[in-house]
């Protein structure tokens, strides 16, 4: 079978409750990452297929600071652990939720989780996420853009 994939969409007007089936031979990567992306999209948040110790975890997308790419791996990190995925960087960006956004060109972060921004004129700035040790460095380039971001999400929830 071919790469080919049909989109059907069939209205029923007595239904209660909305529902998507994707329908498959069998159960590839492909079908997961598309069941990912549509759940995202629907209830914006997603659980990521992570791997730590030879076991595989499904995490919540919102219980993770931050995605960091090291010898051309990525972690995943939440507060108190690192797992790996088979995602790329590029990848996370088209799947993940608004809350998360590129700070450098090996790190992705969730902007919920910022505690502290410390700008560095010299190099990259800093940034501290709540309720843990772990920090990720900000790109000179991203950090205006990441800066705007924080201060949109301030007028939103102030209602301005």
């Amino acid at each position: 079978m071919g790469c080919e994939m049909k989109v059907i969409i069939d209205v029923d007007e007595n239904l209660t409750e909305e529902c998507i089936v994707i329908k498959c031979q069998s159960l590839d990567e492909r079908i997961v990452k598309l069941q990912n992306v549509l759940s995202a999209q629907i209830n914006n948040t997603m659980d990521l297929l992570l791997y730590k110790d030879g076991k595989e975890y499904y995490i919540p997308a919102d219980q993770l600071l931050f995605f960091e790419t090291e010898n051309k791996q990525v972690f995943a990190h939440t507060k108190s652990d690192m797992y790996e995925t088979d995602y790329k960087l590029y990848e996370l960006e088209d799947v993940l939720s608004k809350d998360f956004m590129r700070v450098s060109k090996s790190a992705i972060i969730n902007i919920n989780y910022i505690l502290s921004i410390s700008k560095n004129i010299t190099a990259s700035s800093i940034v501290e996420f709540k309720d843990s040790h772990k920090k990720v460095y900000v790109s000179r380039g991203y950090y205006k853009a990441l800066i705007e971001r924080l201060d949109e999400r301030r007028k939103v929830r102030r209602g301005r």
